[in-house]
């Protein structure tokens, strides 16, 4: 078992989620790496690995609960109870509400919200038994406002927030920082700039800044947390 702080990155991606992971992996904390594919995950680890980190690569579907239980157990048993979750995993679905399928709808609000829920779930009761733990949240625009055919998006990031605002009022007192980081604009990703060629970089959310963001959430002193904060880039009209 690890002697190294443990933190959690689900939805850990290409993009921010890697870019959280290798920011916490650089400070010193092993990093469990979860998400649905492990051709998503063997770069992340490798990339940790080979810069003198240790990560532990787990697949699971986050909307399944026996199945992450049974991630979380896996951590657990190799790493340790984690001390930070972070919960990246999302879905963006772009469809009118009389065009998208329920089961469609259904999967993205479990996603966008509910795989936080049994993430927080797994991870609480060794915080609240340490009375310290951080627990951050990516939200989105969408978490603010539901605009014309994104109900699907919006939904599960409104519920996304709302689980955030709970969670710190329950769990604040016992010492756990749950906090929900509303990121208002386009992440500079591979997929993003194929999908936006003509895009230019300062127009974008650099991953590797907003990681360093939540590690400066991570850092916080009790006295002066931050539940809430929303992150664009200068150029972003809001």
């Amino acid at each position: 078992m690890s002697q190294s702080k443990v933190a959690v990155v689900m939805g850990a991606g290409p993009g921010l989620g890697a870019a959280v992971a290798h920011r916490f992996a650089q400070s010193g904390f092993a990093v469990a790496l979860m998400a649905r594919t492990e051709e998503k995950l063997s770069q992340i680890q490798s990339d940790i690995e080979n810069s003198g980190g240790k990560a532990l690569s787990v697949t699971v579907d986050v909307t399944d609960a026996a199945l992450l239980t049974g991630a979380f157990e896996r951590v657990k048993s190799e790493l340790d109870a984690p001390s930070v979750f972070i919960y990246n995993a999302g879905i963006f679905q772009v469809n009118g509400i009389l065009d998208i399928a329920p089961e469609k709808f259904e999967y993205a609000w479990k996603v966008n919200c509910f795989g936080a829920f049994l993430g927080a779930q797994q991870v609480l009761p060794a915080m609240i038994e340490r009375k310290q733990g951080t627990i951050i949240f990516t939200g989105a625009t969408a978490a603010l406002k539901g605009s014309a055919r994104f109900a699907a998006l919006a939904v599960g990031k409104f519920g996304l927030r709302a689980l955030a605002q709970s969670l710190a009022r329950e769990f604040g007192p016992q010492g756990i920082h749950v906090a929900h980081v509303v990121i208002d604009g386009m992440i500079n990703t591979q997929r993003v700039r194929e999908m936006a060629s003509k895009r230019e970089e300062h127009t974008m959310l650099s991953p590797e800044a907003i990681a360093q963001t939540y590690w400066q959430l991570y850092q916080q002193d009790a006295t002066a947390w931050t539940l809430e904060m929303d992150l664009r880039p200068a150029v972003e009209k809001f």
